[in-house]
């Protein structure tokens, strides 16, 4: 008569042993997009670091030179001229609309009549794209038939050249540039308000801080954090920008404007040099790299 091991109720079922020591199923669903995604990412940035290292145009691949190209830059005085003017168009162009954003997003945190209407009116000028809103800005204040001189020669007064000069012309760049970015940034402080505790200005007012002290030690260190993130953001899209200083004055007068993607553009399609041209666009984005990860590195020390 054979007997049979009845289980206990004491002994614990344990799962299955797995081979990895997490969920591998998420992963291998987010798999074919995130090579999808390096592909798309990698080859630009191979095939433009294999063209930096040759002397070739559009037409026709040219002889391997190595840094050459590199070196070259530093010698030219249109990118030298570029890289200034990239500075100052994104330091005035990142503040600007930083500031700005800053003063409307604290504005539209009141409890005030029409505050939705606001918010979408002031939304506008990024919704826009952006051929539109730079064509328009220039057909406003366009040398010649520009809405702005027409309006100032019907009362007697001299045309502004907005355009044509160096000064005028790099001040309506920058501008320009204010106006289509500070709703972004207007958006993104309004979100960080919004998760700020409203008990902490109460204790504030007890203890006797008045309004800009409750700015001063309470909002700002709220806003800093994401204050680092637009800046790196604003900065990167400001070097980046094509759109505005080439649909509004294609780099003039003179280069005044031009900034290092228009002055890469110029030399890729204009005067037909690949080589300089990638060099210039793959030395803009290591300059953007180191950036970021030098203000990134000083936020978490902070």
């Amino acid at each position: 008569m054979s007997t049979r091991a009845i289980p206990s109720h004491s002994q614990e079922l344990r799962p299955p042993r797995r081979s990895l020591p997490f969920d591998a199923f998420p992963f291998i669903l987010l798999l074919p997009s995130a090579l999808l995604i390096a592909l798309i990412n990698i080859y630009p940035f191979a095939t433009g670091f294999y063209y930096s290292l040759q002397s070739g145009t559009l037409l026709q691949s040219g002889d391997f030179v190595g840094l050459a190209n590199f070196i070259q830059l530093f010698r030219m005085a249109d990118f030298r001229h570029a890289l200034w003017f990239s500075a100052i168009f994104a330091i005035f162009s990142v503040f600007g609309s930083w500031a700005i954003g800053l003063l409307l997003a604290l504005f539209l945190n009141m409890d005030i009549p029409a505050r939705g209407f606001f918010r979408v009116a002031l939304l506008l000028p990024w919704i826009i794209p952006s051929i539109v809103s730079v064509v328009s800005w220039r057909w406003l204040i366009s040398d010649q038939s520009g809405l702005v001189n027409v309006m100032l020669q019907a009362i007697g007064l001299k045309p502004i050249y907005f355009l044509s000069t160096g000064s005028l012309a790099t001040f309506s760049v920058i501008v320009v540039k204010i106006w289509r970015s500070f709703p972004f940034m207007m958006l993104s402080i309004l979100a960080a308000l919004q998760t700020l505790n409203r008990e902490s200005y109460e204790a504030a007012a007890i203890d006797g801080a008045g309004r800009w002290q409750s700015f001063r030690y309470i909002t700002m260190p709220h806003l800093l954090p994401i204050s680092f993130v637009l800046w790196i953001l604003m900065t990167i899209w400001s070097v980046n920008d094509f759109e505005t200083p080439w649909l509004l004055t294609q780099g003039g007068p003179s280069n005044a404007t031009e900034n290092l993607s228009v002055l890469a553009y110029r030399y890729t399609f204009n005067l037909n040099d690949v080589g300089i041209g990638a060099a210039i666009s793959f030395f803009t984005m290591l300059l953007l790299m180191i950036f970021a990860i030098t203000l990134l590195s000083r936020q978490r020390e902070t």
